[in-house]
C-alpha cells in the first residue's frame, strides 16, 4: 500500500486527521481493512468487460489524466456537469473510480517520481461544471459514496481542486456549502474564471491542460478540439488505452488463459461522515431553493434524491 514510502503513507493519513494520532491509527488500520475484506489488492485484475460496458462507462463518468503540473503532478481532469453516470449500475462506476485510483497509485505516480527525480504522492484535479443541472441531485448518493472511499482509504493524494466553467447554479450552491468544509479542504479548492486557462497555465504547460480549458467559450467537456487525442475523457484517449490494457493484462496473468469473467465488482461502500452529509444536504436543499426561486419546482417531482 505505502509503494516503498512507509514515512509518507502514514503522514498522509496523520494530516488527514489534523495530526491526531489516535484517529489516524484508527483510520489506518480500517483502510487496511477495508482494502483486505473488498480485495483491492486485485482490483486491477478484474476489467470491466465487454469493452462496450466499458466505453459506456467512460461516456457517462468524465475523468481522464491530461498531462503533468510543472512539478511533476499528474493534472485528473474530470467532467462533473456532464457526468451521468446512468449507462451501467452504480457497482460499474465505483468499480472504475478504485481502478483508477490504483492504478494512479502503483503506475503513474512511481512513474512521475522517477522521471522527475523526487517522490511525488499527489495530483491536481481540475474539475470541470460545464452543463451542471438540478438533474444532479440524482448522483448526490453515488458522487457521495465515491468521496467517501477517497476521504477514508486515499487521503490527501490531491493538492489542489481548480473549479473551472462555474454556472450559476454551482456559485449559489458554493457560498452555501463552503462554510461547512474544513479550513484544510478550503485552502485546496481554487474557483477559476471561466475555463481557467490562464490561471493554470502558471502551474502547468498548455499541453497538459484539460480539452475544456484550451479556449474561452470552448463549450463543453465533451468538446473535441483534436479529435479523440485531446479529449482525456474518452476511451480512445492514450491514458485511458493504457489503464485498460494493464488491467486486461494483470487479469490474463491470473485467469492463466481461462476466461476473464464478466461482471461488476462489489466494493463494501463506507458510511460517509457526518460532515459530509451536512454538506451534501446542504446541496440539496440549495438546488431545491434555486428550483423553487426559477418557479420550476414542478421539474423535481420525479426526481429521486438519496434513492427516496
Amino acid at each position: 500500500m505505502h509503494h516503498g514510502y512507509p514515512t509518507e503513507t502514514l503522514a498522509r493519513f496523520l494530516k488527514a486527521r489534523d495530526w491526531d494520532v489516535q484517529k489516524a491509527y484508527k483510520m489506518l488500520i480500517d483502510c487496511l481493512q477495508w482494502r483486505i475484506q473488498n480485495e483491492i489488492d486485485n482490483i486491477l485484475s478484474k476489467p470491466i468487460i465487454p469493452v462496450d460496458l466499458y466505453r459506456a462507462v467512460r461516456d457517462s463518468q468524465l475523468v481522464g489524466l491530461s498531462g503533468y503540473s510543472k512539478e511533476g503532478l499528474p493534472v485528473i481532469a474530470i467532467g462533473v456537469g456532464l457526468s451521468t453516470y446512468d449507462k451501467a449500475s452504480v457497482n460499474y462506476y465505483v468499480q472504475s473510480h478504485i481502478q483508477m485510483n490504483e492504478y494512479r497509485d502503483r503506475v503513474v505516480l512511481p512513474a512521475a517520481t522517477q522521471k522527475y527525480g523526487k517522490h511525488i504522492s499527489t495530483c491536481l484535479k481540475v474539475l470541470d461544471m460545464t452543463g451542471l443541472k438540478l438533474s444532479a441531485l440524482n448522483q448526490i448518493k453515488l458522487l457521495t459514496t465515491i468521496s467517501t472511499i477517497d476521504d477514508l482509504n486515499y487521503p490527501e493524494k490531491t493538492e489542489t481542486y481548480y473549479i473551472v466553467n462555474a454556472p450559476y447554479i454551482f456559485s449559489a450552491c458554493w457560498k452555501a456549502v463552503k462554510p461547512l468544509l474544513q479550513e484544510r479542504t478550503k485552502r485546496k479548492i481554487q474557483v477559476l474564471q471561466g475555463c481557467g486557462r490562464d490561471e493554470l497555465l502558471k502551474v502547468m504547460d498548455y499541453s497538459s491542460l484539460p480539452h475544456f480549458c484550451r479556449k474561452e467559450g470552448s463549450g463543453s467537456s465533451r468538446s473535441r478540439s483534436n479529435g479523440t487525442i485531446d479529449n482525456c475523457f474518452s476511451l480512445d484517449h492514450s491514458y485511458h488505452q493504457q489503464l485498460y490494457n494493464y488491467i486486461r493484462h494483470q487479469a490474463n496473468l491470473i485467469e492463466s488463459g481461462r476466461p476473464i469473467k464478466q461482471g461488476s465488482v462489489h466494493v463494501e461502500f463506507p458510511d460517509p461522515d457526518p460532515e459530509d452529509t451536512k454538506i451534501a444536504k446542504t446541496i440539496e436543499s440549495e438546488f431545491q431553493r434555486l428550483a423553487d426561486q426559477n418557479g420550476i419546482c414542478n421539474s423535481l417531482n420525479g426526481l429521486k434524491v438519496n434513492g427516496d
